[in-house]
């Protein structure tokens, strides 16, 4: 280990932490080191009681009248643009809702669409094989169902899977009609180069759609810059919405007036109470929506992102890399000898927030260290995955964490049988 890195050392680091003040606006439970936000953030300070006001005053007193008195119907759009403003996203880009996988859905047809137009012979949907799962299902799912509605004609979709940036080069060709991609890895936590990237896939005629689920609120993200054509994601994270928040989508504004989706629900018509026959899409960011909005954990929302918007993202990255590079450093010192490979990229330019370990007993060894109050996760195959969240880890809380490791790896207290019965969610 560096000779310059011991707990009193890093104690005065943090007591000089521009972002120190941020871990009071959070509420963590005692003896708790929390080093999962990178799946659920924690619970923001004044969440609770904004959801008590929707539920006792605004829907208990307000009842219906709030859709318009407590500005219910605005909400989506409202969150979009102050979501956005961390995105490198310009106002009406951005609308609050749905999920992930649904918004993923909605940006898949829209650029498969836009191609029917644009490029008829672009049918190849490229991914990358260890994409989050429900992405790799998404977009099989949806080629799927279009071969089937077109199984006639004799028009195929498929999906390509890809490993690494070498293959995706070759890969996009003119038959590419479409790249998705997570912006960082959520197994790994490695980074793709977003700008880079999608400038070879529109040179080869396709459009990109980036998954910010890992990266919105941890990593800097210019998407106008990045000239992508669609990103989605989710708020729970790194933006502490709260379990299951809405998801939000962006549509790059050049689309806008093309964009189509099938899930044209009430929400995206133009004008949506004139309860018209046929369906006319909104004229903006609305008709990236479907069906009625679930406002409760929709006001949550805007309390962990009131917190992003106030740190600077400048702080908030550089110190996650430090605190990353700290959390690598005493592990492979501390830890040393116990079988754990880092499989996280060293590379700042590479990296997101998270840092992931493979181990053959990863499972029990998360299990031993959350009974022991340091909360990680565990993903397959062998994967140790721990969030690094700058808002409110220092630098002793990662000295603690791995202090913590490096006793259960050493005294083998990961062994004990009820550490290898598995929970449904891991």
């Amino acid at each position: 280990m560096s000779t310059v890195v011991s707990r009193e050392k890093l104690e005065l680091l943090d007591r000089q932490d521009a972002l120190a003040s941020f871990k009071d606006r959070f509420l963590l439970p005692d003896g708790v080191l929390y080093l999962d936000g990178n799946s659920l953030g924690p619970l923001p300070a004044g969440a609770a009681e904004r959801a008590a006001e929707v539920v006792n005053v605004e829907w208990g007193q307000g009842l219906i009248r709030s859709w318009n008195s407590a500005g219910w119907f605005e909400m989506p759009t409202r969150l979009g643009d102050k979501l956005g403003s961390l995105l490198g996203a310009n106002p009406g880009e951005t609308v609050v809702t749905d999920t992930t996988s649904l918004n993923l859905f909605k940006a898949l047809a829209s650029a498969l669409r836009i191609q029917q137009v644009d490029g008829p012979g672009r049918r190849v949907i490229i991914t990358e094989r260890d994409n989050f799962p429900t992405d790799i299902y998404i977009a099989e799912g949806l080629a799927e169902l279009l071969n089937s509605v077109g199984a006639e004609t004799g028009i195929r979709y498929e999906v390509k899977l890809i490993d690494n940036e070498t293959e995706l080069r070759a890969a996009l060709g003119e038959d590419t009609a479409v790249l998705s991609l997570s912006h960082v890895n959520y197994r790994t936590g490695s980074m793709w180069d977003m700008a880079g990237i999608t400038e070879a896939v529109h040179e080869a005629g396709g459009l990109a759609i980036w998954d910010l689920a890992h990266a919105a609120g941890a990593v800097p993200v210019d998407l106008n810059a990045a000239k992508a054509d669609y990103a989605v994601g989710c708020t729970y994270k790194y933006l502490n919405g709260g379990p299951g928040s809405p998801a939000f989508i962006w549509v790059n504004a050049r689309h806008q007036d093309r964009f189509w989706q099938p899930l044209t629900g009430w929400w995206s018509h133009q004008a949506p109470f004139e309860m018209a026959e046929q369906y006319t899409p909104a004229n903006d960011v609305r008709r990236f929506m479907c069906g009625t909005q679930p406002v409760t954990s929709m006001a949550m929302i805007e309390v962990g992102l009131d917190i992003a918007v106030e740190a600077e993202m400048e702080l908030v990255r550089a110190k996650s890399l430090e605190l990353t590079d700290l959390f690598i450093e005493l592990v492979e010192t501390r830890c040393a000898g116990h079988g754990l490979e880092l499989i996280t990229p060293r590379e700042h330019g590479q990296r997101g927030s998270h840092v992931s370990f493979h181990h053959p007993n990863g499972y029990e060894i998360i299990a031993a260290l959350i009974e022991r109050g340091v909360i990680g996760d565990y993903r397959e195959p062998a994967v140790l995955r721990f969030g690094i969240t700058p808002l409110y880890l220092s630098r002793t809380d990662i000295w603690d964490a791995v202090e913590i490791l490096r006793e259960v790896l050493h005294t083998g207290h990961w062994q004990r049988e009820e550490f290898a019965v598995r929970n449904a969610v891991t």
